[in-house]
């Protein structure tokens, strides 16, 4: 299962690469974000302070969206999906393998951006390493989640719309917890309890989304 786990991840990380865009298209619709705020409220700086912790991570989950209705409809067009449902491999083992390629192309790149944009709008310096570590534990709770919806809505007309719609109200105790987590620290209040319910989420997610995602993968393909 682990050659099955490392093959699918090293091929889709091939693809993201050959092709390009994924981590560029995120990283600027990310960059594009933070920085039109600015413009809309006045560059003060504590205005900005005051709502750094929030726009950040509404414009990080927003970026990240943005590539998930992709994950499954490139391998369901050119046949390759079939391919990898009917392996002897658990069908779990490959969504999971392509949840982790979809993190390291669009997830990973927002979180090294996060500390360049948190200066960039007033974030407080102490803030900035729970930002990074609540970014860790919660894009990849993004990845997994939205990966059900991809899987629900594959070879749906305008499914990057439903997509939408179906996993942003899942997104909520996220953004809840990793924002909430950034403004603790950035005004000195412990942040443990935040980020410990954020790794609890990414737990639950990691245990259950491959085996949701899997099974819609099913219902889609039969």
């Amino acid at each position: 299962m682990s050659d099955a786990f490392l093959a699918v991840l090293k091929r889709d990380l091939a693809l993201a690469w050959r092709q390009g865009g994924t981590g560029a298209m995120t990283v600027g619709f990310f960059l594009i974000v933070v920085t039109l705020f600015p413009f809309g409220i006045g560059p003060e700086r504590e205005v900005l302070a005051r709502i750094a912790a929030g726009l950040l991570w509404v414009a990080a989950l927003l970026a990240a969206l943005l590539s998930l209705d992709r994950l499954f409809q490139a391998d369901q067009e050119d046949g390759s999906l079939d391919q990898l449902m009917i392996a002897v491999q658990p069908a779990e083992i490959l969504v999971l393998a392509k949840v982790a390629a979809h993190w390291l192309a669009a997830g990973l790149p927002l979180v090294i951006a996060a500390p360049l944009l948190a200066v960039l709008i007033a974030l407080p310096e102490e803030a900035i390493p729970t930002l990074l570590l609540s970014l860790l534990l919660g894009t990849p709770i993004l990845s997994l989640i939205g990966a059900i919806g991809a899987a629900l809505t594959i070879g749906v007309r305008r499914g990057g719309v439903l997509l939408s719609l179906l996993v942003l109200p899942l997104y909520v105790p996220v953004l809840i917890f990793g924002a909430g987590a950034v403004d603790a620290a950035a005004h000195g209040i412990d942040v443990t309890a935040h980020l410990l319910l954020l790794a609890g989420l990414a737990v639950g997610s990691l245990a259950l989304a491959p085996f949701a995602a899997a099974a819609a993968l099913r219902l889609a393909l039969d």
